[in-house]
């Protein structure tokens, strides 16, 4: 069950949580529990509610990735969140810590990503490849220390894994991201976290802006 501190925000038609690192957002295996199997049975006990509980989940994150996720109470909450992050009318911030310091204070990187199924990941492609997808980022320097960078970042475009493939094929790898090159060995997680989400709430309309703290495991890196 999800524990109170990691609830961001509650009300009848939303349910902001602070995902933790090595749990997928939902479909699970039969292994393991999903976040959104967690907060079913969160709200299910608190309200002592009989039945299924309806949760939709509108923004995912990986399994090894942490910070603000937003769950929807309501179908109609539901909708509405969609065609909201459909329209690019959510704005959401990253940050991360990456293997390389000496980085500008900002940068944009504009790549061609495609899937390899074969690899299972993303791969950066030449424009013209086949399915090839624009993707754009922007970030910030926040600080240096040893060898590692912390970033702030922001998306233009929302393509699978587009922070950690872009940033590896920039040369600066996210911690702990084996997947697309990082050296470093983390606990079940990537230093890469949601920070910041900033939504109109689905029913009153009004501009709501969640944080989540950045993982306690980080400080150690930011020394």
């Amino acid at each position: 069950m999800l524990q109170p501190e990691q609830i961001i925000y509650e009300d009848n038609h939303l349910l902001v949580v602070n995902k933790p690192a090595g749990i997928v957002s939902q479909g699970a295996s039969s292994e393991e529990i999903s976040l959104i199997d967690k907060a079913k049975h969160y709200l299910k006990k608190k309200y002592n509610k009989p039945g299924n509980v309806y949760l939709g989940i509108v923004s995912r994150l990986d399994k090894l990735t942490t910070g603000v996720i937003v769950m929807a109470r309501t179908s109609k909450a539901a909708a509405r969140l969609s065609d909201a992050f459909k329209n690019r009318q959510i704005s959401k911030t990253y940050q991360a810590l990456v293997e390389r310091a000496e980085l500008p204070v900002s940068h944009t990187l504009t790549d061609f990503l495609r899937k390899n199924d074969a690899a299972r990941k993303m791969e950066v492609c030449k424009p013209e490849a086949k399915n090839a997808k624009k993707a754009v980022l922007h970030f910030q320097l926040v600080n240096q220390c040893k060898s590692v960078s912390h970033l702030k970042i922001n998306l233009e475009t929302g393509r699978k894994h587009q922070i950690r493939i872009q940033l590896s094929n920039y040369g600066s790898p996210i911690l702990g991201d084996r997947k697309y090159g990082s050296c470093i060995d983390l606990p079940r997680s990537i230093a890469l976290h949601s920070a910041t989400l900033s939504l109109q709430h689905p029913t009153t309309k009004e501009k709501l802006t969640f944080k989540a703290p950045l993982p306690s495991g980080w400080k150690s890196w930011m020394q």
